[in-house]
């Protein structure tokens, strides 16, 4: 990664100090642990899909409940759980979620070449998990949103070092779970990987497929749960959707029309995740070098783009889905032109921060226009930034990718031989 040179940059980059680490090591400790206090079975989404499971172990079909909104492939996957019984749930769970969280974190940061040890990766995950609502809210409910918070860094770091094949098969793997990421395929579109595509379709297909077959209501998911993610006519759901056609429409917004706008804000931010992707393309093909697959930041910034814009129509749309774009884009924060270091970035997430009162909006079923608004700022400021970044300029070898500052770390990894302007 090229990154910034400024004296916060360089701090940030810099060794965190002992009471950092024993800080981070206390709040990772607390906030499952405060969540296994208040909960009897490991919270209340994972407990959907794991009362599932067990409907299935009993012949009967996951479907019946319209909360559960998974592939067949997660009944099998739920079925451990369904084995356990509540107690272990209650402990196992928001420490598993929690897990999978630093899991995903430390992924993003090797994605962005910053190191596990310095003050932006302990700093860095010490703001998300004592400033950023949505992180406690996803251990305490434990939902399955985290293995996409994980596997996302995961695919984009095997991308970013020319492994498509593998990071679509991570892909697909985390849709055969839950079929939160399926936006990140048009990333593989982007970057034409065939191969790579075909594993993300394939591996969620062929698991669900092979599921469904071991269900009593084979077709359940397309004829029972695609009807009400179409129609997002629930009304408890309803109260908690943060996407701009649901938070509209309770303003009294016609529904047509606030569907109308959310779509002219998701073709928006597909429009800036093209532009960013393109100016990469140009500036590698002006180079006369390869694909610059491996640019972290063009990958990364793309892909939460793809997200966040899917965001703005999903039906549901809740505020823990921010958490997987928003610590890919935190952890390449030192980085040259990055979105989270403009002050914008950081001023969409301030609904985001735990115990700000809101007026009239401090109410739990209020707090979908915050993530509304969190939403759409973050779409613009990543969006804005993206489309109007300058394509990267190849070094003095010819080399595609940023230009190297002399004398930084990346003068060195790229113009390592057979690099190709990355980190590992």
């Amino acid at each position: 990664m090229n990154q910034g040179t400024s004296p916060m940059s360089r701090r940030l980059l810099l060794p965190a100090s002992p009471l950092g680490w024993a800080a981070l090591a206390v709040v990772l400790v607390a906030v499952p642990l405060h969540a296994s206090l208040r909960s009897v079975a490991g919270g209340m989404d994972n407990g959907i899909v794991v009362h599932a499971a067990r409907v299935w172990l009993d012949g009967g079909s996951p479907y019946a409940d319209p909360h559960f909104l998974y592939f067949p492939s997660a009944v099998l996957a739920a079925v451990p759980q369904a084995l356990l019984p509540a107690g272990v749930l209650r402990w196992t769970v928001p420490a598993l979620v929690t897990c999978g969280l630093v899991a995903g974190w430390a992924a993003a940061l090797r994605l962005h070449g910053v190191p596990w040890r310095s003050r932006l990766a302990v700093g860095g995950l010490l703001a998300l998990v004592l400033g950023f609502a949505p992180f406690a809210h996803l251990v305490a409910l434990g939902n399955w949103t985290v293995t996409a918070a994980v596997a996302l860094p995961c695919a984009l770091l095997l991308a970013a070092r020319d492994r498509w094949t593998a990071a679509g098969l991570v892909l697909g793997a985390a849709l055969a779970l839950k079929p939160l990421l399926a936006p990140v395929a048009l990333l593989f579109v982007l970057a034409r990987r065939g191969p790579a595509l075909a594993a993300v379709v394939l591996v969620p297909v062929v698991a669900s497929l092979g599921a469904a077959l071991a269900m009593p209501d084979p077709a359940g998911f397309v004829t029972r749960t695609l009807p009400f993610l179409l129609r997002g006519d629930d009304g408890f759901v309803r109260l908690y959707e943060a996407s701009p056609g649901a938070v509209l429409a309770r303003l009294g917004l016609p529904a047509p029309a606030a569907t109308g706008i959310a779509l002219a804000g998701a073709a928006a931010g597909l429009w800036c995740a093209w532009r960013r992707w393109a100016s990469g393309a140009s500036a590698v093909s002006r180079a006369g070098g390869g694909s610059g697959d491996g640019d972290a930041a063009r990958i990364s910034e793309t892909a939460a783009l793809l997200m966040l814009s899917a965001f703005l129509v999903s039906r549901p749309s809740y505020d823990h889905y921010l958490l997987v774009a928003v610590p890919l884009l935190v952890a390449g924060a030192t980085a040259v032109g990055a979105p989270a270091g403009g002050g914008w970035f950081w001023l969409a997430l301030l609904p985001q921060v735990p115990g700000l009162a809101w007026p009239w909006l401090d109410t739990e079923v209020r707090r979908a226009f915050l993530d509304c608004a969190t939403l759409c700022g973050l779409v613009a400021a990543v969006g804005l930034r993206g489309a109007a970044r300058a394509p990267a300029a190849p070094d003095p070898s010819g080399a595609a990718g940023p230009a190297a500052v002399p004398g930084s770390r990346d003068e060195h990894v790229l113009t390592r031989p057979g690099r190709r302007g990355y980190s590992a």
